[in-house]
């Protein structure tokens, strides 16, 4: 009997010893988190994986989500009625703005989640934190991105000014300009406080524990990945590539130390951040802890589509838009990693605030990108993922001055820019069809 039981205790030992090695296995970034019980997105060569199966998604900018989902200053009800829409249509990846800096003066988001330096608005937490949950139970993913090279969220401008950098220029003031602010802006890339204050977020957002499920960020399969920004850029100057670069690849890596399953990426442009210089693009993204390429689309501020000539120009938008996709697929076909066109937006007829206005131009834009992501699903390619910019639901505007006030309902268009301009309205039925055709296109077996 006592050899025996030596045995079974030697056994014991062995498969206890085996269960730790597989599960810590499991959690390493690219295979099934065993912690969790909504499947993983994981990286494959160059494509997005759900589970065991290939994923590819049409999905939506929802950068205001915990903001509505605030218990106090928010509207749940809201949030409740978007969501189950965006369900109904296929939509189950948003990406989302993980919250605001500063005091929300001159058009910026208000409130903010960090109103002052390391100081964070708990019931912006608790948003966060509903968010999150309400999307768990609809088995959507989010795309959470932690900072924002642009004003209208604070952003890292804001860590300048909270330390000792000056007032921010704001370039939607008439005194200044949109090179003193990406030339002040540029600055934070350099800047030890800053970049210490950042990274401090960091490890508050990602070892954040959920009130409502009690899953901590870094152990829930609800998150997709993390950008380390919105838009980052190379500014001004290519001698900014060095200061740049060394910063992102910090970022990602302390991204990595604090989560080393949920994917990475960087939340860029793509070349239109980078000085129009691709392989620039394609040196600042050879980092194997980037785990996926990203790209955004604006054919109205790039000036390719012009409302004086919309249809010919929807046409060129449509042209210019493959050739930009391609040139950036190229890179991900060479670096092996999946991309994203994570923003792309498309205004009214006219440019018209008006929900009444047609969206015809829009829809044939759409319908374009539509059709690329459903042939690159066909021949299992680098073109992963689009995120369209972006969902507004049942936001009240007023169409006759687009203006945000604090108070107002949030839409998918920033602050500072005309609300309603670039936004898909719950009432823009033929729209949310051509979204629902593309997603049920990407689940068919």
């Amino acid at each position: 009997m006592k050899i025996n039981n030596s045995i079974l205790l030697f056994l014991s030992i062995f498969l206890l010893i085996s269960c730790k090695e597989n599960t810590k296995v499991t959690a390493q970034k690219g295979s099934e988190n065993s912690k969790d019980n909504i499947e993983l997105i994981s990286v494959k060569g160059s494509q997005f994986f759900k589970g065991d199966n290939p994923y590819y998604f049409v999905g939506t900018n929802y950068w205001y989500g915990p903001l509505i989902a605030a218990k106090n200053i928010g509207d749940r009800d809201r949030l409740i009625k978007e969501l189950d829409l965006m369900k109904e249509v296929g939509i189950d990846n948003l990406r989302i703005l993980v919250g605001a800096e500063g005091a929300g003066e001159d058009s910026r988001v208000h409130p903010a989640l960090q109103p002052k330096q390391g100081v964070y608005n708990e019931d912006l937490l608790d948003g966060l934190d509903f968010l999150m949950a309400e999307m768990r139970k609809r088995n959507m993913y989010a795309v959470l991105y932690l900072n924002n090279n642009w004003i209208w969220s604070g952003g890292m401008s804001q860590y300048l000014e909270w330390n000792g950098y000056g007032k921010v220029p704001n370039p939607f003031l008439e005194e200044y300009t949109w090179d003193q602010y990406m030339n002040y802006t540029k600055q934070f890339h350099s800047c030890e406080p800053c970049k210490e204050a950042f990274y401090e977020h960091l490890k508050f957002i990602i070892g954040r524990t959920n009130a409502y499920t009690g899953k901590k960020y870094n152990d829930d399969n609800t998150i997709m990945s993390w950008q380390v920004a919105n838009e980052p850029r190379v500014l001004m100057t290519p001698d900014h590539e060095e200061a740049f670069g060394a910063w992102l690849n910090e970022t990602v890596s302390i991204i990595e130390s604090l989560d080393s399953t949920h994917l990475i990426s960087t939340g860029t442009e793509g070349k239109h951040g980078f000085l129009q210089d691709i392989k620039m693009y394609e040196r600042l993204h050879v980092n194997k802890d980037i785990d996926y390429l990203a790209m955004h689309m604006w054919p109205k501020n790039w000036g390719w589509y012009d409302i004086n000539n919309e249809k010919e120009t929807t046409q060129l938008s449509i042209e210019r838009a493959n050739e930009y996709m391609n040139e950036h697929i190229v890179v991900a076909k060479k670096l092996q990693k999946p991309i994203v066109m994570s923003e792309f937006g498309f205004p009214r007829e006219k440019e018209s605030l008006s929900l009444d206005a047609s969206v015809e131009n829009r829809d044939t834009f759409y319908k374009a990108i539509f059709e690329r992501i459903n042939e690159s699903k066909i021949n299992n390619g680098e073109l992963a993922g689009l995120n369209f910019w972006g969902f507004a639901g049942y936001a009240k505007t007023n169409a006759e001055n687009g203006k945000w006030l604090h108070g107002d309902d949030f839409t998918a268009d920033p602050p500072q820019e005309p609300q309603g301009l670039n936004s898909v309205f719950a009432s823009d039925v033929s729209t949310l069809e051509l979204i629902k055709t593309a997603n049920d296109k990407l689940i068919e077996k």
